[in-house]
């Protein structure tokens, strides 16, 4: 029993200084560490401990900060930019499904007017064509942009190092 009480109150000094102990544990360490030499030593040892570590000078090198600070505004944009990737995967999805249970219907359409109109059948059959193309052709230049904006932010970083 004596080895419990003896390991809470190592646990709670250990605590106290991390993230802090309830009033009521706090008033159970004090009773506990006044009849308790070996927990005092160890709160004391504990409490040399830290001011110790306090005194410890590391040095850094100096664009750590910079560096840290570039780091963390990236990662921030990538989870800026990932939602809208979803958004852009999911209309496309939705397009390119609208687009083929739609396509019968638009190259009839398509046909007719041509006729209708005297155009070529080249010319509305390339209208038919572009028609289908141009989602695809969107998500290509969308992610040709987004390509050449990891290239430019690898070039950046490269000079900021």
């Amino acid at each position: 029993m004596s080895q419990n009480l003896h390991a809470r109150a190592e646990r709670l000094i250990a605590q106290e200084r991390v993230e802090g102990i309830s009033t009521a544990d706090q008033q159970w360490l004090r009773r506990h560490l006044a009849d308790c030499p070996s927990c005092v030593a160890h709160a004391a040892a504990t409490e040399q401990a830290i001011r110790s570590l306090r005194g410890l000078s590391v040095s850094l090198p100096p664009t750590l900060a910079s560096r840290t600070q570039f780091r963390v505004r990236l990662r921030a944009e990538q989870l800026r930019s990932e939602p809208r990737w979803r958004i852009v995967w999911t209309a496309c999805g939705i397009s390119w499904a609208f687009g083929a249970a739609t396509a019968p219907y638009v190259w009839r359409g398509l046909e007719w007017a041509g006729h209708r109109l005297g155009v070529p059948n080249v010319v509305w059959e390339l209208g038919f064509g572009l028609w289908w193309a141009l989602p695809a052709a969107v998500v290509a230049v969308i992610l040709l942009m987004t390509d050449a904006g990891r290239s430019h932010e690898a070039d950046w970083n490269r000079q900021a190092n």
